[in-house]
């Protein structure tokens, strides 16, 4: 025998029905309608990325930012673009992280400029941000999720060799000109030490500039005496080369080897060297293979420069964050290395056996964003 509640009245089959019709309404908006706003989310909403570089006063970062706008073009994204005011301006640069994360970005790219930003990385990625260092890794390098970078020792390494081989076993007097004196970077010690290493010098601590010997014996080439002069920050700039470059020929005009970080330095260098008559006896080495850096040493006025690929870890990050959004797959490191190396090659017209180099014919045409 069947109770009440097994005998349903026409009216409660009417309210069954009518409750089928509102699920299947409901069904039909979360797949159909949905496309603007659930399947939007995976395919139609542009993803959001950052991009924070160290200052747009240095045209490596202004390159950098032209391959992020056209890979960003490419893909669809939602491309954000911030700098620092100067290079070492980490206040801006953690406020611009701030503004990502609010923004609801998928990920960050950025070049950071100094310790201060890692703190601000980390909140980035505890709120589920991706990070991705282009340039410069943090420190420590867990504060972003993978780096595209050069291998900056790689970079300082290459110009110390072509530099023993060109100095043929002459005294090295040697003036370097780095980027920062108040603050450690790893591509500031990396470039350094890795020039030092290559020049045939000891360096003490892979990590500090300017703890090595002041004098002593270079191995690289035919080998013989050196003394440093000293080094300088430059802040990466040409006018802070310049001032670096005078005070260092007031110590010692005797200089015939400069080191700088990179080449805007390198042109400020030379300006102080030609303004004291100098600029034919003085071999100067750099990083970044920058047009106007490889015009430089197609000209004279930088002997070899490494080139690194700005565009190519600009576009790669893009790329990667987009590749996360859509399948959940991350990049990985290079093999051997805690990061994505994206190239390096030196750049002379001047080559000297042992050290594999590019012509500037050839560095023109793939200078960058070229």
């Amino acid at each position: 025998m069947l109770s009440s509640k097994a005998t349903p009245t026409l009216s409660h089959r009417l309210l069954a029905i009518g409750a089928v019709l509102t699920l299947g309404t409901l069904s039909l908006t979360a797949c159909g309608g949905g496309t603007s706003a659930g399947a939007g989310t995976a395919t139609d909403e542009k993803v959001g990325v950052s991009l924070i570089v160290k200052t747009t006063t240095n045209p490596f970062f202004v390159a950098m930012q032209e391959g992020a706008k056209k890979a960003a073009a490419a893909d669809g994204v939602d491309l954000k673009l911030a700098a620092g005011k100067a290079d070492g301006d980490e206040d801006t640069q953690i406020q611009a992280i701030e503004n990502a994360i609010s923004k609801g970005d998928k990920g960050i790219l950025i070049t950071p400029n100094g310790p201060s930003v890692v703190d601000a990385l980390k909140k980035a990625k505890d709120a589920g941000l991706f990070v991705i260092a282009l340039d410069t890794p943090p420190d420590p390098a867990d504060a972003a999720d993978i780096t595209f970078a050069t291998d900056n020792f790689a970079a300082g390494e290459l110009i110390g060799k072509w530099t023993a081989a060109q100095l043929g076993g002459k005294k090295a007097t040697i003036a370097l000109l780095d980027l920062f004196d108040d603050k450690v970077v790893s591509v500031d010690y990396n470039r350094d030490q890795g020039f030092l290493t290559g020049l045939g010098i000891d360096t003490a601590d892979a990590k500090k500039n300017g703890d090595e010997a002041k004098a002593g014996k270079y191995t690289g080439g035919k080998g013989g005496d050196y003394e440093i002069v000293g080094s300088q920050a430059s802040q990466g700039a040409e006018d802070g080369g310049r001032s670096g470059m005078e005070n260092l020929l007031s110590k010692n005009p005797d200089i015939n080897v400069v080191y700088t970080i990179n080449e805007p330095a390198a042109a400020g260098a030379f300006e102080a060297l030609k303004s004291a008559g100098k600029e034919k006896d003085v071999l100067i080495v750099s990083v970044d293979g920058g047009c106007a850096g490889v015009d430089n040493v197609k000209s004279g006025v930088i002997g070899a420069t490494a080139q690194q690929y700005p565009v190519k870890m600009a576009e790669m990050g893009v790329k990667a964050i987009v590749e996360l959004a859509k399948t959940g797959k991350k990049p990985a490191n290079s093999a051997g290395l805690d990061f994505f190396n994206t190239g390096v090659e030196l750049v002379t017209d001047k080559p000297a056996d042992g050290v594999k180099s590019i012509t500037t014919t050839k560095a023109s045409d793939i200078c960058w964003g070229k």
